[in-house]
């Protein structure tokens, strides 16, 4: 501990900048905050920044002037503030300025009708993010959220649900918190939630000090929230058609009234669908060829209920408790055709079936203090959090040769954590500081039954503790033309991994300094960070589970973390194209690898430490607006990638140039009943991984959506992957080991949904970054 406090107080003046800021609140014509206020700041009629009041707060950042042909102007600033049901505030302001309070006087007209006020773009570019407004996305808000989270620029889903963005490994956060969630059981997860409930994804390529060290990326899912005073109410439900039928539904509730406000919401998601593994593998002396045609139902709870009470007009004493229940059932039928080595002749078939009933729960107890002091130019938050995590499966595996198993697994994580945060400015410096404890334990229990007899030697227990204190500072400012956001994140991590069945320890203590850096000169912009990514821990356990009686799945308890750079270079001209070069360099990457024993002819999956994975590339965006009713974004890159390590017996060292580009346009039918239309096609070129070769991949999707019941009601109908060419395919040719994988989740899928919301409409939740965040999110 001596170590890191030495170091944050070395660090900390390193960064020692300026940035523009104006903190200010905004109340009513009685006094009582507002939130949900829209705050735009302007210069010459053009834009520059905006904010969202919370809790009647607000500070908007990143101020810069426009520039003239005589430099930066020095024109006043012109500060307005909307808000539904209030008559709209505009005023010219000289900066600095000390902290601003708006009142906002009542507009009855406007609360007597209805108001149709401009939409956000559906796609903003911020200094540190890429913001995907999925409530003005006719397809990716009308169904469940994880397919919108599929939609959001950059990102891609693998064959194993693993998730990228622009290449990059993620963490993905909600409201502000990362999801305790990985691989199936985050889909199943987001699958049982409306995406009608999200009202944009953040996708951060180089995230700040402030957020955890852990994922290349991250990507944050923000939450509708109603916060007006009052009862308020917002219903969703969705159809999905496909081979099956599913549905889910929820509604979104809050009570606001003075200092009291209790929040919530439900969903319920029932889900039918099928998948297809195709894998064909060549042992050398025999070619084999198996189908696992899986169908998978399962039915999804997730809940929250929250409760914030303001002490003074600066406190805020909150509770809040999340939960999610799951229970599913997936029936595989598995043929496996065995032929001669030239395939010319079949030698025999082997018929596996398998059945695998899982079940899931896991909670969050939070709570957590904030103080606002100086205006809002101070804050002091607080959360602790417990959270317990619970899964269990129950698989049967039966072959035709007289092959049957059934291997019950149980898994119990706990999470303890706790952090503290404060923000203040210093002089005209913006800094950020805090601290955050975790101590994670998991309990993984595996036995293996073989014919209605235990089999000791291959089940497992294995025990994984891990406790992390993490340190933080970032610094922010501006001179003259040039931005500068600098931060510094300490970590000192130890673990230890024991199972008891076999009688093997793994146990690890190290470090680790990460820095992130922002520098932004007019329109150009450098970033950098250095972040580590941890497995999950359901990759460590070493427990052997069977899809058939030669080809299973075991996790790899020596798993270590890869560690990755990240630098991106930016140009924007006039706000609608942006031109992007990027490096990222990951050394001791972990990855999914599969290995084919030609002698016993068993194939299996498991989890491995590599060598370095670099990536360099070129990417564009652009938004058109052809017509006042048309609008483009467009996203397309290039991209060079190699891949290097030794691996099995020998060494590799792969190079490729891939390509990948996303285009979306919306057209307005009618706008007075909300009438429009999307279409959205994304390809994703050939690509590596280790030693994987993957094809093209590639989707079209179509949208439709009009207002009803006088415009408390959204109905929406689309179509996604409308050709069903979203297939992965995969291959290895590397030393001896030959094979070919097709995987196919089922995507085409129509989706019709319908919203309606009682009372005032519905803000973007008040974000609250937990204390077990980073752990829930590694738990499987």
């Amino acid at each position: 501990m001596k170590t890191i406090s030495i170091l944050l107080l070395t660090f900390m003046p390193i960064f020692a900048i300026a940035q523009s800021s104006i903190t200010g609140t905004v109340t009513d014509a009685e006094g009582h905050p507002l939130d949900g206020v829209t705050i735009t700041l302007s210069q010459l009629n053009k834009y520059i920044t905006t904010a969202i009041t919370d809790l009647g707060h607000f500070t908007l950042k990143d101020i810069k002037g426009i520039k003239g042909p005589n430099g930066i102007s020095n024109a006043p600033y012109t500060l307005t503030a909307t808000s539904m049901g209030y008559q709209s505030y505009t005023k010219e302001w000289q900066l600095p300025a000390d902290s601003i309070h708006i009142i906002l006087q009542a507009d009855q007209k406007q609360l007597q009708g209805i108001t149709v006020s401009a939409a956000k773009p559906l796609i903003e570019r911020q200094t540190d993010r890429v913001v995907f407004n999925v409530e003005n996305s006719i397809i990716a808000s009308g169904g469940t959220s994880w397919e919108a989270l599929t939609k959001a620029p950059g990102v891609t889903v693998n064959s194993d649900n693993s998730i990228s963005a622009y290449r990059k490994d993620v963490q993905v956060y909600m409201d502000g918190k990362p999801l305790h969630l990985s691989g199936d059981d985050l889909v199943n997860y987001l699958q049982g939630l409306p995406s009608s409930t999200i009202t944009k994804i953040e996708v951060l390529t180089n995230p700040p000090a402030s957020f955890e060290a852990q994922g290349g990326s991250i990507i944050n899912i923000v939450t509708k929230k109603v916060k007006k005073q009052g009862i308020n109410l917002a219903l969703n439900g969705n159809y999905i058609q496909g081979i099956y039928g599913s549905y889910n539904g929820s509604a979104t509730f809050n009570y606001r009234q003075d200092k009291v406000n209790i929040y919530g919401n439900y969903g319920y998601g029932h889900k039918h669908t099928y998948m297809d593994n195709r894998t064909y593998i060549n042992f050398g002396d025999s070619y084999w060829a198996t189908n696992d045609h899986t169908i998978l139902a399962s039915n999804s709870h997730n809940y929250r209920l929250g409760a914030d009470y303001q002490l003074t007009d600066n406190q805020i004493l909150g509770v809040l408790v999340t939960g999610n229940n799951r229970a599913g059932q997936n029936e595989g039928n598995i043929p496996t055709n065995i032929y001669s080595a030239d395939k010319s002749t079949l030698d025999s078939t082997l018929q596996t079936n398998s059945t695998d009933k899982k079940y899931g729960s896991g909670y969050t107890y939070n709570i957590n203090y904030s103080l606002k002091m100086d205006s809002g130019k101070r804050s002091f938050n607080v959360d602790l959090d417990y959270a317990p995590y619970a899964t269990s499966s129950y698989a049967h595996v039966n072959s035709d040769n007289d092959y049957r198993i059934y291997t019950p697994t149980t898994q119990h994580i706990n999470i303890l954590s706790g952090k503290a945060d404060y923000v203040y400015t210093l002089n005209k410096w913006n800094l950020t500081s805090g601290f955050k404890y975790s101590s994670i334990k998991s309990d993984n229990k595996f036995s293996f039954i073989e014919s209605d007899v235990l089999m000791p030697d291959k089940s497992n227990h294995f025990r994984y503790t891990e406790n992390t204190s993490a340190l933080y500072t970032s610094i922010s400012g501006t001179f003259n033309k040039l931005t500068v956001q600098g931060g510094l994140r300490a970590e000192y991590t130890n673990t230890r991994g024991y199972s008891i069945s076999l009688d093997s320890l793994n146990k690890r203590n190290y470090f680790k300094l990460f820095p992130t850096l922002y520098l932004q000169y007019n329109q150009f912009q450098l970033t950098y960070s250095y972040r580590i990514d941890r497995p999950e821990y359901a990759r460590m356990n070493p427990a052997r589970h069977y899809s058939s009686p030669y080809n299973y799945y075991v996790g790899n308890p020596a798993l270590q973390p890869a560690f990755t750079h990240n630098i991106e270079l930016a140009y924007t001209y006039k706000e609608n194209y942006t031109l992007t070069a990027n490096y990222t360099s990951t050394s001791n990457i972990f990855t999914n690898v599969t290995v084919q024993d030609n002698a016993t002819k068993t194939y299996y999956i498991t989890h491995q430490n590599l060598g370095a994975s670099i990536n360099s590339g070129l990417r564009i965006s652009a938004a058109f607006h052809p017509a006042s009713w048309w609008d483009i974004n467009a996203e397309a890159g290039g991209y060079f990638t190699q891949e290097k390590s030794a691996y099995l017996q020998g060494h590799y060292n792969i190079k490729m140039f891939s390509y990948d580009g996303r285009l979306n346009q919306t057209f307005t039918i009618d706008k007075k009943n909300g009438i429009a239309a999307e279409v959205t096609a994304q390809y994703i070129g050939p690509g590596i991984q280790n030693i994987y070769r993957s094809k093209v991949l590639s989707e079209v999707d179509l949208g439709v959506k009009a207002n009803v019941l006088k415009g408390k009601g959204t109905l929406r109908l689309t179509a996604n992957d409308i050709f069903n060419a979203f297939t992965y395919r995969v291959s290895i040719n590397y030393l001896d080991q030959q094979s070919t994988f097709y995987h196919k989740n089922e995507s085409r899928l129509a989706t019709l949904s319908f919203s309606f919301r009682l009372g005032k409409d519905i803000k973007a939740a008040r974000n609250r970054n937990t204390a077990s965040e980073e752990e829930k999110r590694r738990a499987q």
